[in-house]
């Protein structure tokens, strides 16, 4: 039996890092834009997208500024787009639903839990800021719930089920594989479904490699067969843990909206940099990066055709 094929999922800008954390952030449409075709051809059959208000690189759900960067990547690439419906945890959910309504992608990403979302300790690392914003941002995060009941849940799915659209499940802990399951057998999310483990944020699981191999059983205890596993690892440990996914079967996702590094001190220049460090790294297992085609057909997408973009 052949193996399967990894695919790399790249995030290029998120709404956890600020832009004084990075110059090479990107911000502006096209700044997005180019960081996605990039990682494209780079290796990243999917590009996982935010968008930031260009004057000041805050998050925003504005369709209108998915609008700016959607257009260009899909004329220059094959890469499969994967919305965001997470936002930033600063706001309401109808507002965080709206670019994946409207713009009906082939993926979007959906939170399986209400969590604390501390980012307040980037503080003590960044003392100067070029934007109003960005401190109050990062120093209420310790008293700012990221909220993901199971009736908002069940609404972003409910909302987006005319669309076509698969999901990018996100699991920041073993409990949120439960719920997960819960809407599985609700008949709300269907397989196969995509699972992305995320490790090392502060209110989430840890990255210890026990983290890492209990997120897996656990699923696959739950999913069989119906699923396809994928991992991202915060910070430094975005590339170990990545490493150890692709050596266990799994998938993998990169890009600055997880990491802002390249090595141990060395930002990263650019999202294809982190696609090209991981790309490397699956090469030496032995194992093949999966085209975006391959993903389509792996995770069942409806096809870059039927997007409203």
């Amino acid at each position: 039996m052949a193996k399967q094929k990894v695919i790399i999922t790249c995030a290029v800008t998120g709404a956890i890092h600020t832009p004084s954390m990075s110059p090479y952030l990107p911000v502006t449409a096209d700044e997005i834009a180019d960081a996605a075709i990039g990682a494209a051809e780079a290796g990243a059959a999917i590009v996982h997208l935010h968008a930031r208000k260009p004057e000041d690189g805050s998050p925003s759900q504005d369709p209108e500024l998915f609008r700016a960067f959607l257009p260009k990547i899909k004329a220059a690439s094959d890469v499969v787009i994967n919305l965001t419906t997470g936002g930033a945890p600063t706001m309401l959910v109808e507002e965080r639903l709206q670019p994946a309504l409207q713009l009906k992608p082939e993926v979007a990403s959906l939170n399986m839990g209400s969590m604390n979302f501390g980012l307040y300790e980037m503080l003590s690392r960044y003392k100067d800021f070029k934007y109003e914003w960005e401190r109050p941002y990062l120093a209420g995060s310790d008293d700012r719930i990221f909220r993901n009941t199971f009736k908002d849940i069940a609404y972003i799915l409910e909302s987006c089920s005319d669309n076509g659209t698969r999901f990018e499940i996100e699991c920041y802990d073993i409990g949120h594989l439960y719920t997960a399951a819960h809407f599985f057998d609700r008949g709300l999310i269907k397989a196969p479904f995509f699972i992305q483990s995320v490790f090392g944020l502060r209110g989430g699981i840890g990255s210890h490699i026990e983290d890492v191999m209990q997120m897996k059983r656990t699923a696959d205890r739950l999913f069989g067969n119906d699923y396809l596993w994928s991992v991202l690892g915060a910070g430094r440990s975005q590339i170990p843990i990545a490493t150890v996914s692709a050596a266990i079967g799994g998938n993998v996702r990169v890009g600055l909206e997880d990491s802002l590094w390249d090595g141990p001190g060395n930002l990263a220049k650019t999202n294809a940099d982190q696609v090209r460090r991981i790309r490397t790294v699956i090469e030496a297992l032995s194992l093949e990066v999966a085209t975006p085609d391959e993903a389509r057909a792996m995770l069942q997408l409806k096809g870059k055709g039927n997007v409203g973009f």
